[in-house]
């Protein structure tokens, strides 16, 4: 089993939700930015050799890291889809990531991944020969709604999740998944996704509620408490 795993970090998107001049991966907590608190999650682990972030074209906010934690920070141009900027970012990766190796895709704006979550994900994804995601099983009481904004029905729980990042995928097979569906003119909305279109049945690795994606101001707040109570 190989001990180097790279991740490719999708961060070309300009974040039009949020609302803030910066696209969202480049906002402050607790001095320095969002995706800087990713990086460090993520290079913490001593298998993960590397990052390949993804960024923009016309990108004026990157601050041009070669390294980060000891361990080499590259960059590509994306696309126009997260989709698209994986596909790149697969690419992108050093020749010496070979097409059957695993690779991680994590967001750029989920800075609180737990170094346990991420040794987890590895353990249980490298074993198994499609790979896995981290997930949370979905605790909330789930509501169809009609046309009028109404009620239509409650729907079953018991055996949904929410998809979380990273997610772990061989590199060839993500690669050819990722194509086949923008050839097909589907728009995946994470990697399991577009393995599943190939017949594919990752595993799902419970991770932590904690492990959230900032997409609204309310979102950086949280994570501004967070990182208050980590220094506290």
């Amino acid at each position: 089993m190989s001990a180097a795993i790279w991740v490719v970090v999708p961060a070309a998107g300009r974040g039009a939700r949020f609302g803030a001049p910066l696209p969202k991966q480049y906002l402050q907590a607790g001095g320095q930015i969002l995706l800087a608190h990713t990086l460090d999650a993520l290079l913490a682990h001593p298998a993960v050799a590397g990052a390949m972030v993804v960024i923009g074209q016309d990108d004026a906010d990157w601050p041009g890291w070669g390294e980060w934690a000891g361990k080499p920070v590259l960059t590509c141009i994306g696309g126009a889809t997260r989709a698209a900027s994986v596909l790149a970012g697969l690419q992108a990766l050093p020749d010496t990531v070979r097409a059957d190796e695993f690779v991680l895709v994590h967001d750029a704006a989920r800075p609180n991944l737990s170094l346990a979550d991420l040794g987890r994900l590895l353990e249980v994804g490298r074993a198994d020969p499609v790979g896995a995601i981290l997930a949370a099983p979905v605790r909330d009481t789930l509501k169809r709604a009609g046309d009028d904004g109404g009620i239509d029905g409650t729907e079953p729980r018991e055996r949904l999740w929410r998809a979380l990042t990273p997610q772990l995928f061989r590199r060839h097979q993500l690669s050819r998944a990722l194509s086949e569906a923008a050839a097909a003119g589907v728009e995946v909305t994470d990697e399991a996704m577009a393995m599943e279109r190939q017949g594919q049945r990752p595993l799902l690795v419970e991770g932590s509620e904690d492990n959230f994606k900032v997409t609204t101001p309310a979102d950086l707040d949280r994570f501004e408490f967070v990182l208050s109570r980590r220094a506290g």
